[in-house]
């Protein structure tokens, strides 16, 4: 019990929200590491799974490689970089690919590749090209599903990168390795309670946006007022 009132003592000091070592700088550093880690997946994984569900070849690579990605572990992988690379920022973001990458790459395969097939052969009688057809038909028929998959690596993403603090880098992780170092478990618990209200404050995001992408809804369209 005394761990829990240590670390709501901890939250509630203001002197520990400012600084360079305080809350906020932890929490903008947290979601740097994340939004890097994300963004370069998205670029890697989403082209990759537009293609493959839009010519449906090549799926069980798809499944196969995100698979075995899920296998890798995190730490093992950083580990591995860092002997290779040195400290610094790459190798914690190479690292955090191999969770972003698979539900990326996963839910835009599927999101493309289960877009009803009348309305994509009906769209490509009327003489759309390939192109036209996967950008203005099967992408905004798939976006739920495709913004799914980013929920999915946005939550496991945010989650791994307090390893960042595992090569001396900032984030949210410095509360859970310097706590651990330090044997003052009651900043391991604000450190795990910083990282979980994160990734349910996203996540609860996203679950919006997923919601608001529903096709057919008219959510995401611009109202436009009424002129007499």
């Amino acid at each position: 019990m005394n761990l829990f009132i240590d670390a709501w003592h901890y939250f509630s000091t203001a002197a520990n929200w400012g600084g360079s070592a305080g809350i906020g700088n932890r929490l903008l550093q947290h979601l740097w590491y994340s939004f890097l880690a994300i963004a370069i997946s998205a670029v890697i994984a989403v082209p990759i799974g537009l293609l493959i569900g839009h010519t449906r070849r090549g799926g069980g690579l798809v499944v196969g490689f995100a698979n075995a990605m899920r296998a890798l572990p995190t730490l093992g992988v950083l580990t591995i970089v860092v002997l290779g690379l040195g400290l610094g920022l790459i190798p914690p973001l190479l690292a955090l690919l191999t969770v972003g990458i698979p539900p990326l790459l996963a839910g835009t395969y599927a999101g493309i590749a289960n877009v009803d097939p009348t309305v994509v052969d009906a769209s490509r009688a009327m003489g759309m090209t390939e192109r036209q057809l996967l950008l203005r038909v099967e992408t905004p028929n798939a976006l739920p599903v495709i913004l799914t998959g980013l929920r999915s690596a946005t939550l496991q993403v945010v989650a791994t990168a307090t390893i960042a603090a595992y090569v001396n880098l900032g984030g949210l992780g410095r509360y859970i390795f310097d706590g651990i170092s330090l044997y003052k478990y009651d900043r391991v618990l604000v450190g795990a309670i910083l990282v979980a209200a994160l990734a349910l404050l996203l996540d609860a995001l996203l679950a919006l946006a997923v919601w608001a992408s529903a096709p057919g809804t008219g959510r995401l369209r611009r109202h436009r007022p009424r002129t007499g």
